[in-house]
């Protein structure tokens, strides 16, 4: 057999040109099992379309993009690992971009995106972000956008995000269960949802509990990174404001806290209990292993991924879809009073 055309590939399954055509071109309405066969016989035989004949006839440029706040904590790239999973196998190149959690380097990410042609965006806010009216330029254009973790409800599109309240309580809750009575929130920035999500679960499960009052200072917004917890803790140890036990908005948090108050004596959890967020790749290797909340970030994003596939394939989804993730509790000595 010479080159092979896409009414070889229809012919030897029987079956019609356009099945074999949403077959790459990943259409919703078209079989998961079908579609998976279909793909298979064509790696057999070789055969892929021609990429700029593909973009000429669909319209599209096959790419998309993913904007996130930062790649230094160890949860984005799990996501995006996710993400890239699903838009390879679709046939689509993804183009990565951080904001550094600067909102202005945001829109000049969203811009590059732009210039690029990408298909749809995937998006998780920085912490400065407040004005989203480039989103919503976007939005007027008809470019697909499913925002992840970090959500704006301004904007009105798909998101992706986990359970933080429910979590933030039984992290919580875990804490009290152990018998502490005074614990601090040490929370992330203020003005997002993830934040204030996590703080309200606290606070909710410390008033169930009637402990809210003994706290003198219950919640205080830290930020996001080791550096952040490093510096929250030196200044209660100033302030000798130390509570018993810590629910952190996220783990590096949790791990800059933890070094400075061992380099000062404290031992953990004898004198002061930890739990964390996110599970990052450090918390069963610290000494001591740190409690955390583990997240699916993979799940997060291959789910953004198929959700914007769909989007950009014309499925229409309702501007206040939510897709809310549940986690676990990996508890460990951090957070276990002796």
């Amino acid at each position: 057999m010479g080159t092979i055309t896409i009414k070889d590939v229809a012919k030897l399954l029987n079956i019609s040109i356009s099945t074999v055509s949403r077959a790459f071109n990943n259409k919703y309405d078209i079989n998961p099992e079908t579609r998976k066969m279909i793909l298979e016989k064509c790696r057999q035989l070789g055969y892929s379309p021609n990429p700029i004949a593909k973009q000429l006839s669909t319209k599209k440029s096959y790419m998309v993009g993913i904007v996130v706040p930062e790649f230094i904590n160890a949860f984005f790239p799990r996501v995006i690992m996710g993400i890239q999973r699903v838009m390879n196998e679709a046939g689509y190149q993804v183009l990565i971009m951080s904001s550094d959690e600067s909102a202005l380097k945001e829109v000049e990410n969203l811009k590059a995106l732009q210039k690029n042609n990408v298909d749809g965006v995937i998006v998780s806010l920085s912490q400065e972000t407040r004005d989203v009216s480039y989103y919503q330029n976007l939005l007027e254009d008809k470019t697909p956008i499913v925002q992840i973790n970090r959500v704006s409800q301004k904007l009105e599109t798909p998101k992706v995000v986990f359970e933080d309240y429910k979590w933030a309580r039984l992290a919580t809750e875990h804490l009290i269960s152990m018998g502490y009575k005074k614990i601090y929130h040490l929370a992330g920035p203020v003005n997002m949802i993830v934040s204030h999500n996590r703080a309200k679960g606290f606070t909710d499960m410390m008033k169930e509990h009637e402990l809210y009052l003994d706290a003198k200072q219950p919640v205080i917004e830290a930020g996001i990174f080791i550096e952040d917890g490093r510096k929250i803790a030196e200044q209660l140890i100033r302030d000798k404001n130390i509570p018993e036990a810590f629910f952190c908005f996220n783990d590096p948090i949790a791990i800059g806290a933890i070094e400075v108050f061992k380099e000062h004596g404290y031992r953990i959890p004898q004198d002061l209990a930890f739990v964390g967020f996110t599970e990052s790749r450090l918390a069963a290797h610290l000494d001591p292993p740190l409690t955390s909340v583990e997240q699916p970030a993979d799940e997060m994003g291959s789910l953004s991924a198929h959700i914007l596939l769909d989007m950009i394939n014309g499925k229409k989804y309702n501007s206040d879809t939510i897709v809310r993730l549940d986690g676990k509790l990996n508890i460990r000595q951090s957070s276990i009073r002796k």
